[in-house]
């Protein structure tokens, strides 16, 4: 046996693993989101000022907002986005929602929190291009900003206080479906079709990855875990977290994406080369579950797929 082939076999039976203590906890594979986030407002609501603000990046062109559409579920509806000087990103952009839940951020999992994705994104010359000294010098002369800032914080406007405004809010940011009601304990939330695809969802492994609070974003797993993908190049965006770590076991490996909200943040996977939810689900039984499901059961997980689109989008714009 090939030596991705056991890695491939020992990252499934891992996630089988922690897809089984996951259930051991609730009853069921998937736990509901919390119905309250803690978080202090006066932060919270510079978080979503500052979130929709261009004045982050370099050239004043781009937001946060820019990439992470609420219409589009947290992402953009783009395969890759653009950003600093319209160049392209080579891995397409993960949904803001939920993001605060993910146990890593972005594909290859390089950042552990928000604070260091924020980072990142401030200074990666293919996003913002920036840095924090240079953002918080254009804050700075926004004369009443600053007087929020020193209404919120004992120190007023500093780098450390805009990063903590953003992941305030970020954290805000949970999508409640029909399906955390199901959860927790109302049977007609769901429809009889959309339950009898929870079950297939359920019986044909996926829980094995895509568990937990946010169906997913808590463990890696290499992408053609039970079969080599045709299409994957050496390329940085491809290689996953081989790029992080330089280990061969992480070639082709990613953070187990959140499946919440899926429905609406096509095109799908880190090189945004699907452009369906159906086809994404065929991709998945062919490369990740190594079997193949009649076209009605496939059916049934999509329908049971859109049970995780929130009922409610959290509001976008500026804010007050």
């Amino acid at each position: 046996m090939s030596p991705t082939r056991r890695y491939a076999l020992l990252a499934f039976a891992l996630c089988a693993v922690s897809a089984a203590l996951a259930q051991s906890f609730s009853g069921e594979p998937i736990r509901p989101l919390p119905e309250h986030v803690a978080g202090d407002p006066a932060r919270v609501a510079l978080g979503r000022l500052l979130f929709n603000d261009v004045r982050f990046a370099r050239d004043s062109r781009q937001s946060c907002a820019s990439c992470h559409d609420f219409a589009h579920g947290g992402a953009d509806g783009k395969a890759h986005s653009t950003g600093h000087a319209g160049k392209t990103n080579a891995l397409n952009t993960p949904t803001v929602f939920n993001s605060a839940l993910n146990f890593r951020q972005s594909w290859t999992g390089r950042e552990a929190t928000l604070e260091e994705r924020l980072d990142f994104i401030v200074s990666s010359p293919a996003v913002f291009n920036n840095s924090w000294t240079l953002v918080v010098a254009r804050l700075a002369d926004d004369a009443p900003l600053v007087a929020r800032f020193d209404a919120a914080y004992p120190n007023g406007l500093r780098a450390e206080n805009v990063r903590d405004a953003l992941v305030q809010y970020l954290r805000q940011l949970l999508t409640p479906s029909r399906f955390d009601r199901f959860l927790r304990g109302e049977p007609d939330a769901i429809s009889a079709q959309e339950k009898q695809g929870y079950a297939r969802f359920k019986d044909y492994g996926c829980t094995a990855c895509h568990q937990g609070i946010n169906v997913g974003g808590n463990m890696f797993q290499k992408f053609g875990a039970m079969r080599e993908l045709p299409n994957l190049s050496t390329s940085a965006a491809d290689l996953g977290r081989f790029t992080v770590t330089g280990l061969e076991a992480d070639r082709h490996v990613f953070r187990v994406p959140s499946l919440r909200n899926v429905a609406l943040t096509a095109p799908y996977f880190h090189n945004g080369s699907v452009a369906t939810l159906d086809e994404a689900v065929d991709v998945m039984f062919r490369y990740q579950l190594g079997r193949s499901a009649p076209a009605e059961d496939k059916a049934l997980i999509v329908r049971f797929l859109q049970t995780l689109s929130a009922e409610h989008l959290p509001p976008a714009g500026a804010g007050k």
